[in-house]
């Protein structure tokens, strides 16, 4: 990869969005801490967005309290008086404890400032589904829209899928969305396929192998829906033709004489000519004609093919408010459900850690390089039921770890030392600060690979 080859706009895009739901998530996350803690007559000392080590890109003090924007988008934090945290605040711990400070309240009020960040998250996920559901429904493409049936990659063939087969079910479960199908198939780790192979049901068997597999390449090289190649758009600025033309409407049929009836053949067949001349057979109507056009250095021809959804439809569903309502829900669990369950494949060893664990540069790689809201707006929506989880696990450092040493007071009547939570956040922290590390140099890893 150089410099030049990388699309910088989309960078930008993707960045920006990034920043944005960050942003989001972090201030409504540090916002439950701080109206929980101002509830229970704490002192806030600091409210702030983004780290800021060693300076602040802006920062105000309204009252007792210090508003600020740090430079790292990689959190943020609520430092509140007398509590042991990030800051290690050894000397604020030596005096007798005042009346506003956080390790002055009762153990239930600690425990649900604590708390109040997680439950926010929760909330913002359980809005932005319903919402989501909503505003734009649920669109899908079921099995019996696909004409030509699926494109069997590499993966599929391994197991046995042929191009052409339909995947009609999943352990049995009837298949929603042809589109999600290996989405599908990890998240719930299933043992077996239905599909109808020329006219006729078979059944294909999973190995257990195959989810390492699949998560190696990141969900692709499995299958595809085949569609043909007809153009649906030109760009002019683009493509680079030596004879003839294209028009909206062609379809290609033909790439250097070899014929190929579907898009998967059409972009195998051109990776190797990168800025090469091709000949390409195109039926025009019920003419047939030849054009001759030069190919990128990224092997393009420089048109928009019409894509499935186009050609086969889709079906749309849309939701009053009160029907979305339950379904956001759904989502939401559901949503929490796949992450476990990728926990769970990772921590068994089903699936790799280093092809599966990823830093901030993973995550705004999720996001799209142009800029749409439904993708942006269900993106943040799983990210903060994930941010909810992350911080609500045992961990001494985060939230689950400071309210895990609350409920355990509460339970005992007996309040652990100072120096053991000053110890205990110092390990937590290492133990983050390490994960963080190694999930950086995977992504870093990944770039250069």
């Amino acid at each position: 990869m150089t410099l030049l080859s990388i699309d910088w706009a989309g960078v930008g895009i993707k960045t920006a969005q990034f920043i944005l739901a960050i942003t989001i998530l972090v201030a409504l996350h540090e916002l439950g801490h701080y109206s929980t803690a101002k509830w229970f007559k704490c002192r806030v000392e600091k409210f702030y967005l983004f780290f800021d080590p060693w300076f602040s890109l802006w920062k105000k003090k309204i009252g007792e309290t210090v508003y600020g924007i740090g430079w790292i988008p990689l959190g943020g934090y609520v430092k509140i008086s007398g509590m042991i945290d990030e800051s290690l605040d050894k000397e604020q711990l030596k005096q007798p404890a005042k009346p506003y400070e956080f390790r002055a309240k009762p153990a239930w009020q600690r425990l649900i400032i604590m708390v109040a960040g997680v439950i926010m998250n929760i909330l913002l996920a359980l809005f932005l589904f319903i919402m989501i559901t909503y505003k734009w429904g649920d669109e899908y493409m079921p099995p019996q829209n696909l004409k030509y049936g699926l494109y069997a990659d590499s993966l599929a063939r391994k197991i046995g899928l042929q191009n052409g087969d339909n995947i009609i079910a999943i352990d049995n479960k009837p298949v929603k969305n042809s589109a999600t199908i290996p989405a599908d198939i990890m998240t719930t780790e299933a043992k077996t396929l239905q599909i109808i192979r020329n006219g006729t049901q078979q059944n294909i068997n999973i190995p257990g192998t195959f989810y390492n597999d699949l998560n190696h390449t990141h969900l692709e090289g499995f299958v595809d829906i085949q569609f043909p190649v007809i153009i649906d758009s030109v760009d002019k600025s683009q493509v680079k033709l030596k004879q003839g033309n294209l028009q909206k409407g062609d379809q290609i049929i033909a790439f250097n004489n070899q014929p190929i009836q579907f898009f998967q053949q059409f972009d195998s067949l051109k990776k190797p000519f990168a800025n090469k001349v091709v000949d390409l057979k195109i039926l025009r109507g019920t003419d047939t004609v030849s054009t001759k056009v030069q190919l990128s250095d990224k092997s393009m021809v420089g048109f928009q093919p019409r894509n499935a959804a186009i050609l086969f439809g889709t079906i749309h569903h849309s939701y009053s408010f009160a029907e979305s309502i339950p379904v956001g829900i759904k989502k939401s669990f559901s949503t929490l459900s796949k992450y476990l369950t990728g926990l769970q494949q990772i921590i068994s060893g089903k699936v790799k850690a280093s092809e599966s664990l990823g830093s901030v540069i993973s995550i705004g790689n999720a996001f799209s390089a142009v800029w749409d809201w439904q993708h942006f707006w269900t993106l943040t929506a799983i990210f903060s039921i994930v941010l909810a989880f992350m911080n609500i696990l045992p961990i001494p450092a985060l939230d689950g770890g400071h309210a895990l040493f609350c409920i355990y007071e509460i339970i005992t009547r007996r309040k652990p030392t100072d120096k053991f939570m000053e110890y205990a956040q110092m390990v937590g922290m290492i133990l983050l600060l390490g994960l963080m590390a190694y999930a950086l140099g995977l992504d870093i890893f990944r770039l250069f690979k």
